[in-house]
């Protein structure tokens, strides 16, 4: 096995893990449900840590963008349970803007080899011959589109684009400019559709 696959293998090992940590997150919220609402005891709780909180969250964030153990929408609408809707956007905003930028500086860093690790032959290939399209102008205005849009593999294309002729200033342009609005919505979507689940399953 090529090293690109045995990085592949342990990544996907890693999110094998992370659905079976989504479950057991989600039947824990269901048997709980009072606990983890907006301004409940969790977020007393958290209160209660000062800025250890909020920190240690961004930190799981960052981390996340890279290596997605727990799907990002989950993190997300835990962000907005445990700090409330406007700081608990504040603080994912922030931990996935830095985590998008390690993952642009890591793939710059590393290589195709490392961008290759996260994804299939079939998709590495597919969003990676999107860089030559019209002197990477095509790329530029996808790239803000997939931000913008739900149904892009956002943090895979971070990597992509470090592994383009794009300077670190434009990617983050593009990222202030399209990420936080469609993030805003999707969390507070996410979080009716969360809850809205749970009631049906009471």
């Amino acid at each position: 096995m090529t090293q690109v696959g045995k990085q592949r293998q342990y990544i996907q090992i890693l999110t094998g893990i992370g659905v079976v940590i989504s479950i057991a997150l989600f039947i824990f919220f269901q048997q709980h449900q009072s606990y983890f609402q907006v301004g409940g005891a969790f977020q007393q709780y958290l209160g209660q840590m000062g800025l250890l909180a909020p920190i240690i969250f961004i930190l799981a964030q960052m981390v996340q963008v890279v290596y997605p153990i727990i799907p990002g929408g989950m993190t997300s609408v835990i962000g907005y349970i445990a700090f409330g809707p406007i700081w608990g956007f504040v603080y994912n905003l922030t931990g996935i803007f830095l985590g998008s930028l390690m993952a642009f500086a890591l793939a710059r860093r590393y290589g195709e080899n490392f961008a290759r690790a996260f994804v299939s032959e079939e998709t590495y290939n597919k969003y990676i011959g999107y860089l030559d399209k019209n002197d990477g102008k095509f790329y530029e205005k996808f790239l803000g589109i997939a931000f913008a849009l739900p149904g892009f593999p956002d943090d895979f294309l971070c990597m992509v684009s470090g592994l383009s002729q794009m300077t670190f200033k434009r990617f983050t342009l593009i990222f202030l400019l399209t990420k936080p609005v469609t993030l805003y919505l999707y969390t507070i979507v996410a979080y009716q559709g969360f809850g809205y689940l749970l009631a049906l399953l009471r």
